[in-house]
């Protein structure tokens, strides 16, 4: 049978040929060349960040200093147990004013463990993590009191400050509030419109109520609020029909347009707990300062067990709208040694540990917000400290 060359042959000789080429011309560089000079916004442009590396590099190789020269800066936006924190560092300062106001008592930090630190107040928590993600060096500070929830929310932005939770602050029996007017139930939420700050634990603990009651988040009409403190204000003039923020706030806002508190974490006991949190890079060059402010936390948690006076009196100072400061206080106690030591899973047991806190939180949040998933929990804790601390003191 005889063949016959028809214009397919020459297609298929054309294409071997245009591959050989292409093999030929893109081993020797010359494809990379022309697209740089006829394409140059095609080619990937690669942007490096601190996160692309491992957050002690920059550490000494001895220790050249065992705490910084300067003031240790806490973070914190107010809650009863910051308390703690409080009496620690002997009251609150600011970015803006950094320096211990004059005739400030020295806190448990520097008298017991000659570390100058100071307790940086905040009032909007997003505020917050900007300075925790720029660092003291940068006007920012070292560490923060968050949440757990405000952390798995915020862990993709935070990278580059490589945080390491070091240890349980607190948790909230009772600190956050839904309160409404008109409403009678959790159940009639539904069509109303429900305030909340978007960047807070209060978001986290509206979100649990909705899922307790069987309510989309489409069921409700949601009223985006600048900060936790404007939710009493936004229930007052009426912009929201409820609100989730600060029971000393919303409780006093609802009462005086005769609504009532509907729920709080006291239902929830375990959902909200605060962290103190590290930089990487301030972690891994100071250990020793880590420790001495975990000694002095907890030193200081022991003494507002005892008597929460002088804790409820710095704490009425810096964040009156909790509302009674000894209540605030019991709502939101500071964590004791053996609430650490469960929490973390280093013994006893806890109901909800750090990680499952973590982790449901950060898949909650990647549901929500359709992002790419934030770092596991064991990446995101740094114990040392805590476990050193734990073994000096005994069971």
């Amino acid at each position: 049978m005889k063949l016959h060359r028809g214009p397919g042959l020459f297609l298929f000789l054309l294409l071997c040929l245009g591959g050989v080429g292409y093999t030929f011309a893109s081993r020797l560089g010359y494809l990379n060349r022309l697209q740089a000079r006829f394409f140059p916004s095609a080619k990937e442009a690669v942007r490096l960040s601190p996160g692309d590396f491992p957050a002690g590099v920059a550490a000494p190789v001895a220790d050249v200093a065992s705490v910084p020269l300067r003031p240790v800066l806490v973070g914190f936006s107010p809650r009863g147990s910051a308390a703690a924190l409080l009496l620690a560092t002997g009251g609150a300062t600011t970015l803006d004013a950094p320096g211990a106001p004059p005739g400030a008592a020295q806190g448990l930090l520097k008298t017991a463990y000659a570390l100058d630190a100071r307790a940086v107040l905040f009032a909007r928590d997003e505020e917050l993590r900007h300075a925790l993600s720029i660092g003291a060096e940068n006007g920012g500070v070292d560490m923060a009191a968050l949440s757990v929830d405000r952390l798995a929310d915020w862990a993709p932005s935070l990278r580059d400050a490589a945080p390491r939770t070091v240890m349980l602050v607190g948790r909230s029996r009772g600190q956050e509030a839904l309160a409404a007017v008109g409403v009678t139930d959790l159940a009639s939420l539904r069509g109303k419109r429900l305030g909340v700050y978007p960047m807070s634990s209060s978001q986290y603990f509206a979100l649990w109520l909705l899922s307790r009651i069987g309510l989309r988040m489409s069921d409700v009409t949601w009223v985006e609020l600048p900060s936790t403190l404007d939710a009493g204000r936004a229930l007052r003039e009426g912009r929201a029909d409820a609100v989730v923020g600060l029971w000393g706030d919303v409780e006093l806002a609802a009462r005086d347009r005769g609504g009532a508190v509907l729920a709080t974490t006291a239902d929830a006991p375990h959902l909200v707990a605060t962290v103190l949190v590290a930089r990487g890079d301030f972690a891994a060059r100071y250990p020793d300062a880590v420790r001495r402010v975990l000694r002095g936390l907890l030193d200081a948690g022991q003494a507002v067990q005892k008597d929460p006076t002088q804790a409820a009196r710095l704490l009425g100072d810096v964040a009156p709208y909790l509302g009674d400061p000894g209540e605030a206080i019991r709502s939101a106690p500071p964590a004791t040694l053996a609430d650490n030591r469960s929490f973390f899973g280093l013994s006893g047991e806890a109901p909800v540990t750090y990680d499952e806190l973590f982790q449901s939180a950060s898949a909650l949040f990647q549901k929500l917000r359709k992002r790419a998933p934030a770092p596991l929990a064991e990446d995101t804790r740094d114990l040392g400290a805590l476990k050193y601390v734990s073994e000096a003191r005994g069971p």
